[in-house]
């Protein structure tokens, strides 16, 4: 996600999640959280992405909007780190509110907890930019619902919440250019309610036999 490529109002927003990750934010009930995007959101799921990593032979991650997870801490998984946890050789992170910067292209790239924060200009396009780092795999959760979280300038901090087929409408859009990247689409309709569309890709639907396909 290159800011140069965001639109204005995407430009302003990341400037707003710069102040939330250094001053923390307002949540819609007043309370005051100092810590703003530090829970390793992904550990929710963790067993089904190792699963999939062990299937598609993944050795290296870009965590893709990052927050401030860190994947060396030991107690991941209550013992390992996240990257002995899921047995990987590299990770790499992008985190733009923290000035982190590490993208590189890797076997996967997951996204978690990110799309809901983009402006809905700048969404297909940031999908396309984690496309373009992937070799095998994409593994993306958005969240369906407004925040708890305020933005510095009191709107709310899912900037862009959409039903769960709006987003499979626009990752499938934006896969035809990467048919060979297989996608996990998790799409989240409350914090701990989380449904998971089939894997697909491009690829696949162009293999498919039917003309009238749903994955």
């Amino acid at each position: 996600m290159l800011t140069n490529k965001l639109s204005k109002k995407g430009q302003k927003l990341i400037t707003m999640y710069t102040d939330m990750a250094n001053e923390g934010y307002q949540t819609s009930t007043g309370e005051k959280i100092e810590e703003a995007y530090n829970d390793f959101e992904l550990r929710k799921v963790r067993d089904f992405i190792l699963s999939q990593f062990v299937e598609y032979k993944i050795t290296s991650v870009l965590d893709y909007g990052c927050g401030g997870s860190d994947w060396t801490k030991p107690g991941f998984d209550g013992v390992k780190s996240a990257k002995d946890f899921f047995k990987l050789k590299s990770v790499y992170r992008y985190e733009p509110a923290r000035s982190l910067d590490q993208r590189k292209r890797a076997d996967a790239v997951v996204c978690f907890d990110v799309l809901e924060h983009i402006f809905v200009s700048d969404v297909a396009n940031i999908i396309r930019d984690i496309f373009s780092y992937s070799k095998k795999l994409v593994i993306i959760n958005v969240a369906c619902y407004e925040a708890r979280a305020l933005l510095p300038n009191g709107e709310n901090a899912h900037v862009t919440v959409r039903n769960a087929s709006w987003w499979k409408g626009v990752i499938d859009s934006v896969s035809t250019e990467f048919p060979g990247i297989n996608v996990n689409l998790i799409c989240s309709s409350a914090y701990n309610q989380m449904t998971a569309f089939p894997t697909f890709s491009d690829r696949m639907r162009q293999k498919d036999k039917n003309f009238c396909i749903e994955y």
